[in-house]
């Protein structure tokens, strides 16, 4: 594994020519995408759906292209098999673990920074080009760095008032906050619409664009969204509706159309900042989590509460997920009260 700091990735950036891009679907891995595609002008995006991890699987994605490099962006865990086969050169930009792996070039903030820096951020400091979409991808994930956001503000005050300082207020009280919403969102769906929806992104260049409408790529961006937020706000409604067990917020639903867990856990817990927040989706005999909580360390928690019973899960310190088998729901749940007990 080699390790590259900023100005070597820029590098690596300007010398790709037709580079596949192996990106997370959500929006700080969307805008990790837009900005690197939209600074090398070509190359193949493919979104990494379901799990964030790399397997053998992509081998022949990634070939299908005759790529002469493969980016990928803010994915937790590319199995060493991948990189073995595709026979490509595999740079990796990340915030996850850190892990070790042989015959890649790594740029992880964990390593370079000793630190969890969105990876929407990590472009942006090699690239210094389309500060909007990082924000709405660092925002989006939790966060408010200093002197970005001052930054921002100064070039957008209408996105993000000076007066914020808190990365939550940031996310749900703020425009950028909202745009990061609406790229999420329009990450939802079939393979074939996200595809439309990433094609058009690309193509926008001011981020009033969508906020406003005011171009077609615009509308098209802001009607995906208002679709999905309708499914989205009746689900956060049945959530924070839902009674406190002690220290826990659960809230179980029955859904096989798409997942808005992460983003109803996200805003659940900025609603409740004392719990610890549980939103589950239940398909296919499966409940599919996502963990959120300010005060404990989920991640910790998580591994032991799936002791015992068929599941898995990881994540960050703060933020989670995690899959278990629906009859092993309340065991999970049990688990995981007597942790933090």
């Amino acid at each position: 594994m080699v390790y590259i700091d900023e100005k070597q990735l820029r590098k690596e950036f300007d010398s790709a020519h037709n580079p596949v891009y192996l990106f997370d679907d959500d929006a700080d891995g969307l805008c990790s995408f837009l900005q690197v595609y939209r600074h090398i002008k070509d190359g193949k995006g493919i979104i990494v759906k379901t799990t964030p991890r790399i397997t053998e699987q992509f081998v022949g994605k990634c070939q299908d292209h005759t790529p002469d490099k493969i980016f990928v962006l803010d994915i937790a865990t590319v199995d060493q098999e991948f990189i073995d086969k595709v026979k490509i050169p595999v740079v990796w930009v990340d915030h996850h673990g850190p892990v070790e792996r042989n015959n890649i070039k790594y740029h992880n903030s964990r390593i370079q920074y000793d630190n969890n820096i969105p990876t929407s951020m990590l472009c942006y400091n090699a690239l210094k080009k389309d500060l909007w979409i990082a924000m709405a991808g660092i925002v989006a994930d939790w966060q408010l760095p200093r002197e970005l956001a001052k930054e921002f503000s100064e070039k957008y005050p209408k996105l993000l008032p000076a007066d914020i300082k808190k990365p939550e207020d940031a996310m749900f009280t703020t425009e950028i906050g909202r745009l990061g919403k609406i790229l999420g969102f329009n990450l939802k769906g079939n393979i074939k619409e996200v595809m439309k929806s990433i094609k058009v992104l690309t193509r926008i260049n001011d981020p009033f664009e969508i906020l406003n409408g005011l171009t077609p790529q615009g509308k098209f961006i802001l009607k995906k969204y208002e679709k999905i937020d309708r499914v989205y706000t009746e689900i956060l409604d049945g959530a924070s509706g839902s009674k406190p067990d002690g220290k826990f917020l659960i809230y179980k639903y029955f859904d096989n159309k798409m997942s808005v867990t992460k983003e109803v856990s996200n805003e659940t817990l900025y609603r409740n900042p004392d719990k610890i927040v549980i939103i589950g989706r239940v398909k296919s005999d499966e409940v599919k989590m996502s963990i959120r909580s300010r005060d404990y360390n989920v991640r910790e928690l998580l591994g032991k509460a799936l002791q015992g019973v068929e599941g898995f899960g990881g994540g960050h310190e703060h933020a989670c997920g995690a899959v278990v088998k629906e009859d092993d729901f309340e065991d999970f749940i049990e688990n995981f009260k007597r942790e933090v007990e």
